[in-house]
């Protein structure tokens, strides 16, 4: 009882009512049009043409429902005043053909019946309900409803009017659940167009975790590097001015480097034009180690094959998985040699970072912080290369990150 009070008193309710009314209306202009084939044939019974013209007329709105920007429009005033959960507009493609294509006629088809109905219900039943009262001192009423008549004088025109003005607003509340019942199996997605919409979001957020992972990647290796490199230049600055100045520099280029990938990232986040998107290869790669050389770190390079013969996906993915893998020899190393092999073959790419592990040597900027995220995207990454990753203790005292990518089911 409480629950239909509440239904009867919610604003949602009538501007629910609103919007089949809305749909009533636009269904008018189409009458004069379902009038013409009753022109020709005056000599059918009236039952019959009434008929006929109600057939037409709802082919005619369902007609209308075929353009797709009437649907786009159905769902967004269905939004607003029915205030049912449904798909933004923009990201819903109508269905070009079977069964699916016709559920926004159909639609459009209830959505005007029931407004007809509902309107000229409710508005007599609401109209009686003003009149009643009228000649309640002594008149008499005499209400005709199909065919039926009721004579209402006295005080019971009073009970009789709040009873046609409840059930005029019942009828409101009626119509607004039917439009709301129907609006999601009518106007929400089909099938197919859900399975469109879970790949959009799949490749989206895809996306976005491989600009997580980029961002981890490079973000992480350059705030690494610069902190390490400040912390060398603040100990070597009254000594060695010409290190300290080489250092700084070193920071700078890092950081305008870092502030690319993140004006990209952050492009592509936002859904906004974010210009090209960085590529950093194994061609970068002695620029990367020359970096880390700045921060007094000590690395042993050690290359072999021709590396700008690597391209694509794999060089990209190789230069990230050894960019992940120094920046963890910086953060969590003992400060010794870094040793960094890349041997690129007819059929695989073989990486490697070792660190010494222990108590720190050297500069100590200070603990870093872990997402714990590091090795399980490295990982991931690899595993989507159909490579084979590694990552452990390698001897007394040492730390080594191994990983093998196949360059035929890669490249």
């Amino acid at each position: 009882m409480n629950r239909g009070i509440r239904l009867l008193l919610r604003g949602s309710t009538y501007s629910g009512v609103l919007f089949a009314y809305c749909g009533a209306l636009a269904s008018l202009p189409l009458l004069p049009f379902a009038l013409l084939p009753t022109l020709s044939w005056r000599s059918a019974p009236e039952s019959v043409q009434v008929t006929v013209v109600l057939l037409v007329w709802a082919a005619l709105v369902g007609v209308v429902g075929l353009a797709r920007p009437v649907r786009r429009a159905l769902i967004a005033s269905a939004r607003r005043l029915l205030r049912v959960t449904l798909p933004n507009p923009a990201a819903v493609r109508p269905a070009s053909g079977g069964l699916d294509r016709w559920r926004t006629p159909l639609w459009l088809v209830l959505h005007a019946s029931v407004g007809w109905t509902g309107a000229l219900a409710s508005g007599v039943l609401f109209i009686m309900g003003l009149s009643l009262p009228s000649n309640w001192l002594g008149g008499e009423v005499r209400a005709s409803l199909f065919g039926t008549s009721v004579r209402v004088s006295g005080g019971w025109s009073w009970v009789a009017a709040a009873a046609c003005v409840l059930l005029a607003a019942a009828i409101c509340v009626l119509v607004t659940k039917t439009l709301r019942w129907s609006a999601p199996r009518l106007l929400g997605p089909s099938a197919a167009e859900r399975l469109a919409l879970a790949a959009e979001r799949e490749l989206l957020l895809a996306e976005r975790n491989r600009i997580a992972h980029e961002l981890h990647d490079s973000i992480g290796h350059t705030l690494t590097a610069a902190t390490i490199q400040a912390a060398v230049a603040g100990e070597v600055l009254s000594s060695d001015p010409v290190a300290a100045r080489a250092a700084m520099r070193s920071i700078e280029d890092s950081t305008r480097a870092a502030l690319e990938d993140l004006d990209y990232a952050l492009g592509v986040l936002r859904e906004e034009e974010s210009g090209t998107a960085p590529t950093r290869t194994l061609t970068d790669l002695p620029e990367l180690l020359e970096r880390l050389r700045h921060t007094g770190a000590v690395v042993e390079p050690e290359l072999s094959g021709d590396l700008a013969r690597v391209r694509g996906t794999l060089s990209r993915a190789a230069y990230r998985i050894l960019q992940e893998g120094l920046t963890n020899a910086l953060r969590h190393g003992a400060g010794g040699p870094i040793q960094v092999r890349v041997a690129a073959g007819p059929d695989g790419l073989d990486l490697a970072v070792v660190n010494r592990t222990g108590a720190r040597t050297g500069p100590d900027p200070g603990s870093f912080s872990t997402s714990g995220h590091g090795l399980p995207g490295l990982a991931e990454r690899v595993r989507l290369l159909h490579g084979e990753f590694g990552s452990g203790p390698d001897g007394t005292g040492q730390w080594r990150l191994a990983v093998r990518l196949p360059v035929r089911a890669s490249a």
